[in-house]
């Protein structure tokens, strides 16, 4: 496997792959990578003949209060990962060259009706950041197809909003969420968990679960269920932020009519913060 750091040569790279006519698949991460990345890359590789994970610890996303400084880089784990899975290419880039005027002054790529809501009322501008971080490595790469997970579900629908109203020619591919034993969602952040923590996190999975199997039994009473959700992460020990039911395709609040959903949830325990989601699909009566 291969490490490129800049983009020219990354553009290079993928010339002579297309002189041969071969399709691309880009897989964009911060790196510190686990095995729900190592899923993103299986699926990259049934999709296209090269693939590509971008690992770049984004600034732009990341809050004056955020842990951007401490946020995992592991560049040596994240080669020998990549390189035990046969991916392609591993795009390294430093933060001069994706911002090269600072991304303080970067030109910004925003969706107001979906960045503000959810996560991104307690994270300002956080997506704007992953929106403008996400065009740059589409345009850098130009891949047939570009594979996210959809832990982070509220980052997917914008994902596929942004290449929708920029016309981009590139699919955009969901992976289900890959979980421990014990239901926890797997995520980079899991680490900074206390023994104790880690045992209770779980149970934020536990309570999606029983508002999915609420709503799939015909409970439409969502803001009782979300009631229910936040009171029951409360007592578990979480600080929730929020628990929402949302329509699955823009996030919008459901109507009667609507038939595919989302229920997501947003916790602190303790210092970390944790997100996860359920799908369900609304039974319509007889």
């Amino acid at each position: 496997m291969e490490t490129i750091t800049r983009i020219h040569t990354m553009r290079e790279r993928i010339a002579g792959w297309r002189r041969k006519n071969q399709s691309v698949a880009l897989v964009p991460t911060m790196g510190n990578l686990h095995k729900g990345h190592v899923k993103l890359v299986a699926r990259a590789q049934e999709l296209a003949d090269k693939v590509i994970v971008s690992a770049f610890v984004n600034p732009l996303q990341f809050g004056p209060n955020e842990d951007f400084d401490k946020y995992p880089r592991t560049f040596e784990h994240d080669t020998q990962a990549l390189t035990r899975v046969n991916a392609d290419a591993m795009f390294h880039p430093g933060a001069f060259e994706i911002y090269p005027m600072g991304h303080e002054r970067s030109t910004l790529v925003d969706l107001p009706e979906i960045s503000g809501i959810l996560c991104g009322a307690y994270r300002a501008g956080h997506f704007t950041g992953v929106a403008t971080v996400v065009t740059k490595l589409l345009n850098i790469v130009r891949p047939e197809v570009a594979v996210f997970g959809e832990k982070d579900y509220q980052q997917l629908v914008i994902v596929r909003r942004l290449v929708m109203d920029l016309c981009l020619p590139v699919e955009i591919e969901g992976v289900p969420t890959v979980r421990d034993h014990d239901g926890l969602a797997l995520s980079s952040r899991n680490r900074f968990l206390s023994r104790g923590e880690r045992n209770t996190a779980p149970k934020l999975y536990l309570a999606l679960k029983a508002a999915q199997k609420r709503i799939q039994d015909g409970d439409t009473d969502y803001a009782a269920i979300q009631q229910n959700g936040m009171k029951t992460l409360e007592a578990a020990g979480f600080e929730p932020q929020y628990f929402a039911v949302r329509q699955a395709n823009d996030l919008q609040p459901p109507r009667d009519s609507s038939r595919e959903l989302i229920i997501l949830v947003a916790a602190m325990l303790g210092k970390t913060r944790l997100i996860d989601n359920v799908q369900v699909a609304v039974v319509e009566k007889r």
